[in-house]
Formats: structure tokens, C-alpha cells, sequence
């Protein structure tokens, strides 16, 4: 991105934070410490961005979602602090026996959601069973980290739990979900690159079940929609009542070229045209699906 274009989306998305006069924009992948960023730092970065409202994924009660992110009483203290500006979700390792018990206890505070569930377990796994059966009881969505031989292993089985919990939304996020879009797609390369051949799980999977959502978020959205534009702008338009803007970036003032929501924002709105279907985008689908209210 030229300095130039990059510094006035930066100054517009400030701009938008400020008086509310651009479109609206809901985010759903944000952490509370990413990476030590202070919760100051998180707040300004929101703003410069433009966002209207963010979801807050916390991590469990150890091992800080591979990005030294703090849990559950740091993303409601936020919540709490901004209360129009922030929503929580509820997180847990799975594979702890009292993690249904933990999660819901958030859930009755008020969060929103479960998730970012980024553990080393089966995607269809009894320990995310557990989960979609307190999701289901809730009538929250489970966002989830699908990275191949890492976090939610075995993606080419995971239609089999939306198929179980049709009442449950999942939202799809990381690489092994993006690099599912392409029919071809090898699943031991986490950022492919190249020309998409349309058909891969996710793009058969976001058409087939009405449950299943994406998260835009990280360098892993960036990618898949970088890499082959024209693929990106018929996927986009395909799937436009299932995909949702997140940022998931640890940038500290949305003022850095190196801002992954900054790009990201920038590349939804070249790639779509049309303003109905980017308000989906930005912020319709996040408030239908995880019942954000404006």
C-alpha cells in the first residue's frame, strides 16, 4: 500500500471512530495483552480504525492463545470500562473438566459468544462437543482456530459436528480454513499461494450450512484474498451473508503500514463494490449472527 492512500484510510478511519460518519464497522477478533499491548494502546487502536464495536476473544486460564493473551475478567473489565464500544466472549481449554463450568459462568455476565477456542484437540473432538452443547443451550455462536496439526485438527471432519449442532453457529477462523477455500489446496501449507480453483471444504461448507460463518481476520484472510483477487471478489459476493470483518491484529495505534485490520479494511473495501453487501460485511452479519446490539 502506497504511504499515501495508507495515511488517509488511517486518518479516515480515525475520523469515522470520532463522528460516527462513515460506514459502520464491527469487529470481531480482538485480544486483550496481544503480545504485552496495553489495554490503552487496544482502545486507541479501535478507534483509529474506525471500529464501532469489538468483540473481545479471551484466552483460557493458561497458555494465552499462543499470543500471551489474558482471559476471561480482562476482556469483562474492558467491557465493562467501555460498555458501547466493547462485547466479550467466554473461553476455556476444553480439555479441563471444569471448562463448561467456567464458560458458562462468563456467559451469564454477559458474554456474547465462545471462543477463541486455539487448543490442541480434534475439530470434532468430544471436548468441542461439550462446548457446541453449552453454545446450543446458550444460543451463542463458538468461533474456532482451525490450524492443520496444531489447533483443531482434522478440518475435512469438522461438516460432521455442523451437521450434529445445527443450532449452533460456528465461525471459522486461521489458516487451515482459509486455505480450504481452494479445491486443490494442500493441507500441510498454511499461507498458499497462487491461483484459487473454487470448491475447497470452507467454500463448499459456507454454501452448504446454513451454521457455518468466517472470520476475515489475520494475515490468513489477508492472504486468501490477496492471492487471487478475482477468486476473492466472486467469493466475496457468493458468500456475503456468512463472512464477517476481524482484525486480530496486535498493532498499537492502527497507524503502522504493518496493521493487518488496517489492510484488511482496505482490501474489503476494493474488492467490494457494492455497499450493501460491504455493510454486510463490516457489520450486518456480526450483528444478526452474534446478536451485537447497535
Amino acid at each position: 500500500m502506497e504511504r499515501r492512500e495508507f495515511l488517509n484510510l488511517s486518518i479516515g478511519g480515525l475520523a469515522a471512530g470520532l463522528t460516527g460518519i462513515a460506514e459502520e464497522v464491527v469487529d470481531i477478533h480482538q485480544h486483550t495483552h496481544y503480545w504485552g499491548r496495553s489495554d490503552e494502546d487496544l482502545v486507541r487502536h479501535q478507534r483509529a480504525l474506525g471500529i464501532t464495536q469489538t468483540v473481545l476473544l479471551p484466552a483460557g486460564s493458561r497458555y494465552g492463545l499462543e499470543a500471551d493473551c489474558y482471559g476471561n475478567d480482562s476482556v469483562v473489565a474492558i467491557a465493562r470500562q467501555h460498555p458501547r464500544e466493547f462485547v466479550f466472549f467466554a473461553n476455556e481449554d476444553p480439555t479441563l473438566p471444569e471448562a463448561p463450568k467456567v464458560i458458562e459462568r462468563y456467559l451469564r455476565m454477559g458474554a456474547v459468544g465462545i471462543g477463541e477456542q486455539k487448543f490442541f484437540v480434534d475439530c470434532d473432538s468430544e471436548y468441542i462437543v461439550r462446548l457446541a452443547e453449552l453454545a446450543r443451550d446458550y444460543k451463542v455462536p463458538i468461533l474456532l482456530h482451525f490450524q492443520h496439526g496444531k489447533y483443531n485438527q482434522n478440518f475435512e471432519n469438522f461438516h460432521r459436528l455442523l451437521a450434529r449442532f445445527p443450532q449452533v453457529n460456528f465461525i471459522g477462523h486461521a489458516q487451515t480454513l482459509w486455505g480450504n477455500i481452494d479445491r486443490q489446496h494442500d493441507q500441510k501449507v498454511l499461507y498458499p499461494t497462487g491461483t484459487v480453483t473454487p470448491g475447497g471444504l470452507t467454500d463448499r461448507w459456507l454454501a452448504d450450512y446454513p451454521n457455518f460463518f468466517a472470520d476475515l481476520s489475520a494475515g490468513s484472510g489477508a492472504n486468501a484474498f490477496s492471492r487471487d483477487e478475482e477468486h476473492a471478489r466472486a467469493f466475496l459476493l457468493r458468500h456475503q451473508d456468512k463472512l464477517m470483518f476481524g482484525s486480530d491484529c496486535q498493532d498499537v495505534d492502527g497507524l503502522d503500514n504493518r496493521c493487518v485490520g488496517t489492510k484488511q479494511l482496505a482490501m474489503i473495501r476494493r474488492l467490494v463494490s457494492d455497499p450493501k453487501v460491504r455493510r454486510k460485511i463490516l457489520s450486518g452479519n456480526a450483528r444478526r449472527i452474534i446478536r451485537i446490539k447497535g
